[in-house]
Order: structure tokens, then C-alpha cells, then sequence
């Protein structure tokens, strides 16, 4: 029989490891980007019509969900309909399979973070990062060449992780939330200074808010911002529902939802200014055109950011503030990735925190150790699209069919409304049951259609071992009896 079910000791604790989860590296390099490319100032206006008709309006959900039933997503979604336990277990493989190479990116920061220092990637970053840091070839040649300096900045990140999931959730999770996210934050703040008082700054930030206006009729823009929104609160990875069932009676869940919503949006517009502040020093020391210069991503971090340090005379300071920014939000985020596995694989098969932590870090880690082979960026890349592009979407897009027509949807409203301050009303309801799903869809079809698109032997080959595993290995776990006598209550 299962141990006493874990809570958090405070709201506090919850909204920041709540914060924590969503703050990630599509905070610091996916959202400027995005926010550029899609129309600058004028974006802001799909964007907030997004944070609250896709963005809150899921959270709450999973929210509602969590809090309800206050147990794993596996059992709350065997306790709705027996026959969609698998659907839990296809989520939870989805967001797995996603933390192995989210945790290889986390191991590329840690080794810039090292080499910051001395400012080790010289004047052709590109090149360095390419062939010194991930010995990379574009194509599966390099499968069987190990790369050993990201294959121990992997193995170290995974123990990180490992170490803090393993332990009880207030000393774990909850204590690594106190002390990283307020790190976090002032470090953010000290880079965005910074960055505005450095010379063409104003090149920078003048882009990213100038507007316009006729992308607001642009239907790209739109999905881009729900894309954007999905991704940065990483709704329908089982974060946010796992997190809620942990929270004591007589939470506010609404107004929790509106503070972990706002701050997370707020990190990333903060974020924002400092990223394009640096942009725009660059391109007015450099000479390159600004545009030439905007990028996300791994190009953005590790290629264009280093040419910038270069440059600056605290550059190593700057630098190593700014590799351990994304260290931070990348290991607040991996563990709160992997919560939601450990927590079903010990509600259903009784295992002790630390068991579940264990056997979920190891299989991550020899998964991980793929992307330390020269081919590992190739590999990543094919992961990434998949995943996200399509596989993500679908759990998003189930989640809302599930908890929008197949469950009681009243229950849920009574349950946010029952101690919040802030009240839903029926509106949500049409919002989650309709507007929401078709959302979703729209996205999901866009996916497809870039998954399809960008189609090669071996992509297609790894796209079947991962579509594979996300069918197979649920079943199993579906099928396999539990071990706690109450799974099935």
C-alpha cells in the first residue's frame, strides 16, 4: 500500500515550482524570436487573446483535474474511463521521450557555461560549437562516435535532476523551486540592465515593439502565437495537473492559474528586452544587419550570444550570468518533465519515490546518450520536431476531448470556484469544449503538415521507432497489473 500522498507545505512553494516548470529555455529563446518574426509590437495583441483563451483556460483545466482527484494522470484517467488509462501513459511517453533531448540541450549550456569563463570558443563560434563542443555530422554516420564531453555534461545534468526528484516533494522539488527561481529572477534582471545600457541597444528593442498592424490578419500569426503559448506554459504535459494534486484543501486554484500565467509571460516579455538589447549592440558593433542576426534556439544561445560576449568588455561576466540563467530554467524544468511519469509509476506499481526517480532518470539517461554521438544534434533535431510538431499537440488535443466531453465539466467549474477569489463562469466552459479543441486541431494540422513535409529516409525511419514506442510502451504499462491495492478503487 502507498505512503501517505505528498503536499506542498505552502502556496508559495507551489507557485514556484509552478513558475519554475513553465520558465524554460522556449522562455529565454523561442519567445523573441516568435515575437519578432510575427509582427513585433502588434504581436502582443494575438498573444494576450491567447494567453487567456488558450493559455489559462487549459491550465485551468489541468488545474481543476489535479486538484479534484489529487492522484497521478494515469489513475485519474483510468478512474474517468477505464479504456483511457493508455491515453495517460501516450502523454506521459510523449513528455518523457521530450525531457531526453530537452536535457541534452541543458548539458550544452553547462558546458558554454564553463567555457565562459575564459570566453573558450574563440572568434569563429559557429565552427566551435558545430565541430569542437558537438563534433556533429549531418547524418546517422555518426551514431557509433561518442562525443565525451556532452555525454558527462548530459550524465551530470541527469544526476542534478535525479538528485532533486528522488527526495521527498517539499525537500525535493519545492526547496530547488525557493532557491533557483529567486536566483533566476535577479539574474534575469541584472542581464536586462545591463543590456539596455549597452551602446545600439535602442537598434534592438525599437525592433522588437515596433508593430505591425497587418499581421493581425495574418492566420500564421495567430497559430504562431497559440503555438508559442503551448510550448512556454507547456500545457498538456501532465505539469500543471500533477502539481495541483499536491496542493492542501481550500487552495485558490483560479488565482494561482492567473499569477503563474502572468509571471511566466511577463518573464518572457522581460526576457525579451534584454535579448534584443544585446542583438541590437551587436549589430551596430559588427556591422550586421540586425535582421541577419535574430535567430532561436541553439543558433541564438550558442553561435550568435558567444560572437556577442565576445565583443563586450564583461563579456565572460555577462556570459556566465546568462548560461547559468538557462541552466537554472532548464533544471526547474526538467524535473517538473519528469514528476508526472515518477508520480503514475508509483501510484500504480507502488514504487517508492526514489525507485520510480531512479528507473525514470537511468532510461533517460541512456536515451540521452544518443545525442552525445556525433550524430546527436541530427538525431535531436528529428526528436524535436516530431514530438512537439505532432505528438504534443495530439495530448494537448485528447486532454481537452477528455476533460471537455467525456468527463462531468461541471465538476470542474465547481471545483475552481469553490475557495477562489476569482470566479469562472459558463463562458469557460464553451471556450474549452469548442473554441479550444478547434484550436488545437488547427495546430495539430500545421504540425503534420511540417512533419510531413520535411520527410527523409532516416527521419522517417527514427519518426517510426518514436511513434512506436509512444503506442507500445503504454499498452504495456495499461496492461500490466498494479501493485497498489487502491489503484483500481
Amino acid at each position: 500500500m502507498t505512503s501517505k500522498r505528498s503536499e506542498w507545505n505552502s502556496n508559495i512553494t507551489f507557485i514556484l515550482a509552478m513558475i519554475g516548470s513553465a520558465v524554460g529555455l522556449g522562455n529565454i529563446w523561442r519567445f523573441p524570436n516568435i515575437l519578432y518574426s510575427n509582427g513585433g509590437g502588434s504581436f502582443m495583441i494575438p498573444y494576450i487573446v491567447s494567453l487567456f483563451l488558450l493559455g489559462i483556460s487549459f491550465v485551468l483545466i489541468e488545474y481543476a483535474v489535479g486538484f479534484k482527484f489529487k492522484t497521478s494522470l494515469a489513475k485519474i484517467l483510468y478512474k474517468i474511463n477505464n479504456k483511457l488509462e493508455p491515453v495517460a501513459w501516450i502523454i506521459l511517453t510523449i513528455v518523457f521521450l521530450i525531457t531526453t533531448y530537452y536535457i541534452c540541450v541543458v548539458g550544452w549550456d553547462l558546458i558554454y557555461l564553463v567555457l565562459s569563463f575564459t570566453k573558450a570558443w574563440g572568434p569563429n563560434t559557429d565552427l566551435y560549437f558545430t565541430q569542437n563542443v558537438l563534433h556533429a555530422t549531418d547524418s546517422i554516420n555518426g551514431i557509433f562516435t561518442i562525443v565525451p564531453n556532452v555525454l558527462v555534461s548530459i550524465i551530470i545534468i541527469w544526476f542534478v535532476v535525479w538528485a532533486i526528484i528522488r527526495t521527498n516533494l517539499n525537500d525535493g522539488i519545492g526547496k530547488a523551486s525557493r532557491i533557483l527561481l529567486p536566483i533566476l529572477c535577479v539574474i534575469i534582471v541584472i542581464f536586462v540592465i545591463y543590456s539596455l545600457t549597452l551602446p545600439g541597444a535602442y537598434i534592438g528593442y525599437s525592433q522588437l515593439f515596433h508593430p505591425d498592424w497587418s499581421a493581425l490578419t495574418n492566420l500564421d500569426v495567430w497559430l504562431a502565437t497559440f503555438g508559442q503559448i503551448v510550448f512556454s506554459l507547456s500545457l498538456g504535459m501532465a505539469i500543471a495537473l500533477t502539481y495541483a494534486s499536491y496542493l492542501p484543501k481550500g487552495s485558490k486554484l483560479v488565482d494561482n492559474a492567473l499569477v503563474v500565467a502572468f509571471s511566466n509571460s511577463g518573464f518572457e516579455v522581460f526576457n525579451s528586452i534584454g535579448i534584443f538589447s544585446i542583438l541590437g549592440f551587436m549589430s551596430m558593433s559588427s556591422g550586421i544587419a540586425f535582421n541577419e542576426l535574430v535567430t532561436e534556439g541553439t543558433g541564438l544561445a550558442f553561435v550568435v550570444f558567444p560572437q556577442a560576449f565576445n565583443i563586450m568588455k564583461t563579456g565572460s561576466i555577462i556570459g556566465s550570468l546568462f548560461f547559468l540563467c538557462i541552466l537554472f530554467a532548464g533544471i526547474t524544468s526538467a524535473m517538473a518533465l519528469l514528476e508526472g511519469i515518477c508520480y503514475s509509476l508509483s501510484e500504480k506499481f507502488d514504487f517508492s519515490r526514489k525507485k520510480s526517480a531512479t528507473i525514470v532518470c537511468i532510461v533517460g539517461a541512456l536515451i540521452s546518450s544518443i545525442f552525445a554521438t556525433a550524430s546527436g544534434s541530427f538525431i535531436l533535431g528529428i526528436f524535436d520536431a516530431f514530438l512537439n510538431n505532432f505528438a504534443l499537440l495530439f495530448a494537448v488535443f485528447m486532454e481537452c476531448i477528455i476533460f471537455g466531453w467525456v468527463y462531468d465539466f461541471d465538476e470542474l467549474i465547481n471545483t475552481l470556484n469553490e475557495n477562489s477569489r476569482i470566479k469562472v463562469s459558463n463562458i469557460w466552459k464553451t471556450i474549452i469544449k469548442f473554441i479550444l479543441p478547434v484550436c488545437i486541431f488547427c495546430l495539430w494540422i500545421q504540425g503534420i503538415y511540417s512533419t510531413l513535409t520535411q520527410a527523409d529516409p532516416v527521419s522517417i525511419v527514427i519518426r517510426g521507432i518514436l511513434l512506436a514506442a509512444i503506442i507500445i510502451l503504454p499498452i504495456i504499462l495499461s496492461k500490466l497489473p498494479a501493485k497498489n491495492e487502491n489503484y483500481y478503487d
